[in-house]
């Protein structure tokens, strides 16, 4: 016997219930012939004629009033199974913040296991960290430590990861090292706290040069007219990945080494609902390396990713 589908089943049994074929398509909101052909189909793979049916009139088979009540009820656990479902897995929304990226394909992804909802407020990854620690979000993407993870009890694993690239001006686009590049650190430590803890490390283990700012520039105009005012290429941020340039400036790949930001999913330890592991589990399946333990890269010693 081929498989028969549920959906067909559901077919089935709005025929029954109008014993016309017309209202009942109005009521699936498919259109008539469609109707017609998938209840020949269903017929057909049942092996027995489910209606008598002519010009004026539909009416049950006695086979088709044998397997009614069987095929109510199937569909009946069917709905009830999902009923369940959604009740373990996504009856109570899951909580998501974030910082400046998301999966491109984050609605796909978890609309099956949960009800995501993504909050408004985007924050730095430490604001974003504490957050989830503190319980008011349930997961967070964002740049974490592994002592951050120990200290506020919280779990992580890999979900994207960003090579960063130099920024200069004139028309050289060829690679440059990162022992030739600027780095910039902003005085303002709570907003760029993460940012500046990055690029610390940076400039120690590679020798590129911190330039201390106070105007917010790691990313948007005020970044540009930095790179235009330094004699070295600047390196670019993660929070400026995507930002167009202006024409009199461009990007350079960095190399010796490649240089990568990594995206955590973090949540609590000690998390116990299963719609919030069904969202971690469905945004980290097949993520992989991205990367960012070739030989040529690098990662600051404490990234919770660094083999």
């Amino acid at each position: 016997m081929a498989r028969v589908e549920l959906r067909q089943l559901r077919y089935f049994l709005a025929v029954a219930e109008e014993l016309n074929f017309g209202r009942a398509a109005e009521r699936l909101l498919i259109a008539g012939p469609s109707l017609s052909q998938q209840i020949k189909a269903l017929e057909r793979d049942l092996g027995v004629r489910l209606f008598d049916r002519d010009r004026r009139s539909v009416s049950l088979t006695p086979a088709g009033a044998a397997l009614l009540p069987h095929t109510r009820d199937l569909v009946e656990r069917a709905d009830d199974l999902k009923r369940r479902a959604r009740r373990l897995g996504g009856s109570e929304p899951v909580r998501l913040g974030y910082v400046n990226w998301l999966p491109p394909d984050l609605a796909a992804r978890t609309a099956a296991v949960a009800q995501l909802h993504v909050d408004a407020w985007v924050a730095p990854s430490h604001t974003q960290g504490a957050r989830v620690a503190d319980g008011s979000l349930d997961v967070a993407v964002c740049w974490v430590r592994t002592e951050d993870l120990a200290r506020q009890g919280l779990k992580a694993r890999l979900i994207g990861a960003d090579r960063l690239y130099a920024v200069s001006t004139g028309a050289d686009d060829s690679d440059v090292r990162v022992q030739d590049t600027t780095v910039l650190l902003d005085d303002d430590a709570t907003s760029w706290a993460s940012w500046n803890d990055f690029a610390q490390r940076l400039s120690g283990e590679t020798g590129a040069r911190t330039v201390r700012i106070s105007d917010g520039g790691i990313t948007g105009p005020a970044f540009f007219d930095h790179v235009r005012r330094s004699r070295r290429p600047v390196v670019n941020s993660p929070k400026g990945q995507t930002t167009p340039l202006p024409p009199d400036l461009v990007r350079r790949p960095l190399i010796g080494p490649k240089v990568y930001w990594t995206w955590s999913l973090v949540w609590r330890g000690g998390e116990e609902r299963t719609a919030v592991r069904a969202v971690v589990d469905a945004l980290t399946e097949g993520v992989g390396d991205l990367g960012i333990n070739a030989p040529d890269a690098w990662l600051p010693d404490d990234d919770p990713y660094k083999r």
